[in-house]
């Protein structure tokens, strides 16, 4: 198992202020960093897998599209940028060194119609995500896309939908993940989501109920951690929580409030917490309990 923790925490942007976090989350005990990939910039993506490498880091990324790129838009040529950014953000995970790039890029953050997801925009997404999925191929990244809540977006807002979502596109390099805040939300029995996603499962945020520290809150810990243990899960585990300097994601997840005393405190905790739970649940052949 790896233990990753995503740089929302502290920005939406990389920039070198805060490449001296690296070797904080490093001596914490992480292994994995996240990279927030809001920008289509392939020399930056390439120069912070360099510094990912100095530090001796695993690395994923977690990417979006929005109204000007949405790839289930009704206009053609919006669905087109959508899926164009998509196989940007495909280079650039490849050249951080990503092996994942994760996420809700399946449709545009926080725009609504007004109704459910239709026939047309189904139809869309899965032509537009096969595109992204055979070319994330021969970038040998793999897609795990995120189901979010109904208050971010109409088009995958639980696991069945992911799944079956997944099942249309039909290639292996589009998977699915999940993120236990949303889960939390969309799903009554949190382990029977995760179970519906057992072929597809490639990515895990470990997420509070309000996005604090995991293990402080509502979350049904026992019930995600039993079932990613009785499917054999040993990939990434992820915290994801925002911290307050977040210009790109403001508007959507709506955090203005401190959940934690420090990130450095949540980071620490957290971990300390995913760590005590694997090893809680670890069933015999499950690698990663220490």
């Amino acid at each position: 198992m790896r233990y990753g923790i995503n740089l929302l925490l502290w920005a939406d942007t990389l920039s070198n202020a805060l490449l001296p976090l690296l070797d904080e989350i490093r001596s914490i005990g992480y292994d994995s960093v996240e990279l927030p990939l809001f920008e289509l910039d392939l020399a930056k993506y390439a120069a912070w897998g360099k510094h990912l490498d100095d530090a001796g880091l695993y690395r994923s990324a977690v990417t979006v599209r929005g109204a000007v790129d949405n790839p289930i838009s009704p206009d053609p040529v919006v669905r087109s940028l959508g899926i164009t950014n998509n196989l940007k953000a495909v280079e650039c995970a490849q050249a951080a060194g990503c092996n994942c790039l994760a996420g809700p890029f399946h449709s545009a953050l926080g725009v609504f119609s007004g109704i459910g997801p239709t026939s047309d925009e189904w139809k869309w997404g899965v032509e537009a995500m096969q595109k992204v999925a055979e070319y994330a191929e021969t970038c040998q990244v793999t897609l795990a896309l995120e189901p979010l809540n109904r208050f971010e977006c109409y088009f995958l807002n639980c696991a069945a939908d992911t799944a079956r979502f997944c099942k249309a596109v039909g290639h292996p390099r589009c998977r699915a993940m999940l993120d236990t805040f949303h889960s939390h939300i969309e799903e009554k029995k949190p382990g029977e989501a995760i179970r519906t996603l057992r072929d597809q499962l490639y990515h895990v945020h470990i997420s509070e109920n309000d996005r604090s520290t995991p293990g402080s809150g509502n979350v049904r810990w026992d019930e995600i951690f039993d079932a990613l243990s009785e499917m054999r899960y040993d990939r990434l585990l992820v915290i994801e929580a925002f911290g307050l300097l977040l210009e790109k994601l403001v508007p959507t997840v709506r955090i203005w409030r401190r959940m934690y005393a420090s990130e450095r405190q949540l980071a620490s905790d957290g971990l300390r917490f995913m760590k005590e739970q694997v090893q809680k649940h670890c069933r015999p052949g499950v690698t990663g309990a220490s």
